[in-house]
């Protein structure tokens, strides 16, 4: 094993040793011993008479009437290497077996053992292979899953259907999903509101630069989550599905790929079952670079009259490469019980070198001064996550008991030289270049423990139970320097800060069916939550607790309602209702001071409070044979909206950033909790197939927002309407005859999104198009070469429009530049590798 992957694994020896005691607690427990009555074994084949293991026994016995659990009973195998099976079972009624087997079809008969007797066989049982089914376990990862899929309370996109974020990253993927805008720092937003990130259904700290696609089975999208979720989830929540097989055998994907500017890829998928384990792991790399433009124009004012322009140009030369690393296993202890443990890696490294130059003009518009500066920010990061699930499900169908517990560690370090030089207008240098250097390290621990329980008390209802508890401890270190003549002198903006975080919850749902036509849902959570932060240095404190030992218990209180009609298949009309708190994040409330771009400065408030979410959503959702419609209306309230604010810095402060090449006209942005915001939006999402080879996904979005703020007697309020575009097209070659055109892909994918209000301003509009050509080819498809170009036309970029009494400012910034890529992956499994001996008849196995 690499290094440095030894090391990430080598540290956090005590969750090591919980996860085994753990294990070993959960299994003493759980272990379970089934009645021995009648013992029913047999030997599956296929027609030319060829032993087949690993095919699925399932053996059921019902009472004639069964209205409960007690009425019905389950038990099931697998054949081992010579076919054969073997199962105790316990009838209290009628005996059906089931067998099925990837790539056969499957068979369903009953069984009739004579009274009396101990043993029954089924003898020679043979399977025929079915042409509707893969011949192979390699080529079921080939086959076409649809591009949007609906459930009960989430859309579900399928990654594999997202062509041109082919050995890209989790930013890639997402830019493909309609709903959703993506900035240029990865940044995502879920109509217009940040969602809550999960991976697996759990919290993360991986950024989803550090995920890569090719390791991403499916992203769920909850526009308005119900009481089961976490309550911080105000815009919604991102649920990034990993893939994980558990077919019998060994099955894996290998993938590598080039591309430029700077960008290379490569993937190593495993996954093993036999019995009663599943192993599984993947190995990830992913790099890209380029050079990306950023630019800002500036007017400063005085009772309305120009005072002076500034104009700004940057150049990052910036490479981003992660390494990844996610191993774990299943153990299936009998037909109930299973205990799953995960453990992710991920290290890298992110190098910025930035060349700016800078001029000044007087109010006339005629030229003063210029300046350069020059930068380079490398940060090296490493992230650890352990997972520890256990599932008990009941002889009832769908009745389930889940107990998790989730690590995640995060460590960065962190160095940035800048130096800032100024000249006149004969190129002669002003004074001696101020010189910064930056110093910084973090560390940081999140903890989850959650359980849920969910139980059908009936056909039509169901009742869910669950408790959670979230712990954040960070510790972040950072010493500025200024260096003058020699002389290294610490500034005011050094930081050495730590928090500490904690969420308690519990929820309940309900939900029923009031005839074949209408169903609802109704929930209630209850969290409360404390933020504790110190300033260590100056022994400042900040944060808060929710609810405040004064204030109303509905603080404490999240309803959640969801009413659906389906008046026919294929039709559902859906209103629902929650309530949601967005928690201030650690940097929106530390008061560090962050001057990377002296000429933009941004702060954190320690006074920012949390802001709460009253959402109300009217949906519509209509599947036909060709396709699928979805239809919202929506409405959020925002109360106490956390929103940035911007003005210039002031005097006190410039002393404070003294050798900072900090500017008199420089802008600080901060946060602050504006009185509302309001957002009244519609969105429309259609998928549709034309013919058998043309597919279409086009998305709108369209919202009117409303924000009422003030501060220091500056009014803030404004309202605008902003929409955006999306379209996704897939079309798919089918010609036999030829070697070269046939199973060949296209797909392209664009989108617009308009100007926006923003307190002061409005952001800028932005557009994208990406294309992607696919190649299938190699026996049964096992092999894929795939070429993609991102950001066709090199226009994705963020900026926006701040004006005030004092200044205007029109600006832009962009990470990422147009990338061409080209990535072959290759698919293989063989069902019949057995690793661990077995025992002869299978009776053991009931995975």
């Amino acid at each position: 094993m690499h290094k440095k992957f030894h090391t990430i694994f080598s540290s956090n020896l005590k969750i090591n040793i919980l996860t085994i005691l753990f294990l070993t607690f959960t299994g003493v427990l759980l272990a379970q011993n089934v009645p021995q009555k009648l013992k029913i074994n047999g030997t599956i084949k296929t027609v030319d008479d060829k032993v087949l293991q690993g095919a699925s026994i399932l053996i059921r016995s019902i009472k004639d009437g069964a209205t409960s659990d007690a009425d019905r009973k389950r038990w099931v195998s697998v054949s081992d290497k010579n076919g054969n099976f073997s199962l105790d079972v316990e009838p209290i009624g009628p005996l059906y077996l089931e067998i099925t087997s990837i790539g056969f079809s499957d068979i369903f008969l009953p069984l009739y053992p004579e009274k009396n007797v101990n043993t029954f066989s089924t003898g020679i049982l043979n399977m025929e292979e079915s042409v509707n089914k893969l011949n192979n376990v390699v080529v079921t990862a080939s086959a076409k899953k649809p591009f949007m899929e609906m459930g009960v309370d989430r859309r579900i996109f399928n990654a594999d259907a997202m062509l041109t974020a082919r050995g890209g990253n989790a930013v890639d993927l997402l830019r493909n999903i309609p709903g959703l805008n993506v900035d240029v720092n990865g940044g995502v937003q879920l109509r217009n509101s940040s969602p809550q990130i999960f991976v697996d259904g759990r919290p993360t700290l991986l950024t989803l630069e550090q995920i890569p696609s090719d390791d991403i089975e499916k992203v769920e999208v909850i526009t308005n989550p119900s009481a089961k979720y976490d309550a911080g989830s105000t815009g919604g929540i991102l649920n990034i599905i990993l893939k994980k097989s558990r077919r019998n055998g060994i099955n894996g994907l290998i993938s590598a790929g080039i591309g430029t500017p700077g960008v290379s890829n490569a993937n190593l998928s495993l996954n093993y079952r036999q019995g009663k384990l599943n192993f599984f792991v993947s190995a990830n790399h992913n790099q890209r670079g380029g050079i990306a433009k950023s630019e800002a124009y500036r007017i400063s004012k005085k009772n309305g009259e120009p005072i002076g322009y500034f104009e700004q140009e940057s150049k990052n030369d910036r490479t981003r490469r992660f390494e990844n690393i996610r191993l774990g296993l299943d153990y299936f202890m009998d037909e109930y019980n299973s205990l799953s443990i995960s453990r992710q890696a991920t290290s890298g490294i992110s190098l910025n070198l930035e060349n700016q130059t800078q001029e000044y003009f007087d109010g006339q518009n005629v030229l003063e001064r210029t300046g350069i500066r020059t930068g380079r920010d490398e940060t090296d990061f490493k992230r650890n996550n352990l997972q520890v699930n256990y599932r008990k499900t009941f002889q009832k169908e769908g009745k389930e008991w889940t107990a998790d517990f989730t690590y995640g560690g995060r460590k960065n370090s962190s160095t940035n030289d800048i130096a800032n030089s100024f000249f006149d207008l004969n190129g002669n240098i002003l004074a001696d270049p101020n010189l910064v250097n930056n110093i910084g390290n973090s560390n940081e621990n999140q903890y989850t423990f959650q359980t849920d329980y969910v139980n059908p008390i009936s056909e039509s209802s169901k009742l869910e139970l669950g408790a959670r508890f979230f712990n954040n401890i960070s510790n972040d270190k950072l010493d500025v320097f200024g260096l003058k003549n020699g002389t290294a002198t610490k500034l005011p903006l050094s930081n050495n800060y730590g928090f500490n975080e904690r969420i308690y919850a519990a929820y309940g749902n309900y939900s029923n069916k009031i005839n074949t036509k209408w169903k609802y849902q109704g929930g209630l959570r209850i969290e409360t939550s404390s933020f504790r932060g110190e300033l260590k240095d100056s022994a400042q404190s900040f944060g808060y607790n929710y609810p405040a030992e004064n204030s109303s218990i509905w603080n404490a209180i999240f309803p959640s309602v969801f009413l659906t009609y389906s008046p026919k298949t294929g039709n559902d009309f859906q209103v629902n209702f929650s309530r949601r708190i967005n928690r201030p994040r650690f940097w929106q409330i530390n008061p560090y001071v962050d001057i990377t771009d002296p000429q933009n400065i941004r702060k954190g408030n320690p006074q920012l409070r949390p802001e709460f979410t009253n959402s109300f959503e009217l949906n519509y959702n209509r599947t036909y044979d060709k396709g699928n419609i979805f239809m919202a209306l929506y409405f959020r309230n925002n109360t106490q909206d956390i929103t940035s604010y911007t003005d210039t810095i002031n005097t006190r402060q410039l002393e404070q950033l003294n050798s900072a090449a900090v500017e008199p006209n420089a802008l600080l942005s901060t946060f602050i909790n504006a009185d509302r915001t309001n957002r009244l939006g519609v969105e429309l999402t259609w998928q549709h197939k034309i013919g058998d080879k043309f597919e279409i996904a086009p998305n709108f979005n369209a919202q009117y927002r409303d924000v009422k703020a003030q501060v220091n007697g500056l009014n803030l309020s404004n309202s605008g309407f902003n929409w955006d575009l999306r379209l996704m097209t897939n079309y798919k070659l089918s010609v036999p005859k030829s070697k070269i055109f046939n199973n060949l892909s296209f797909q392209l994918q664009g989108e617009y999104e308009s100007p926006e209000v923003i307190p002061q301003g409005r952001s800028l509009a932005q557009y994208e198009f990406d294309f992607a050509i696919r190649k299938d080819f190699l026996k049964n498809n096992a092999g894929t070469l795939t070429f993609n170009i991102n950001d066709i036309f090199n226009s994705q970029r963020w900026g926006n429009v701040t004006e005030t009494a004092t200044f205007f400012q029109e600006s832009y910034r962009r990470w990422n530049v147009r990338s061409f890529r080209l990535t072959f992956s290759y698919r293989f499994g063989n069902k019949d590798l057995q690793i661990f001996k077995s025992r002869e008849g299978g009776g053991e196995d009931r995975g």
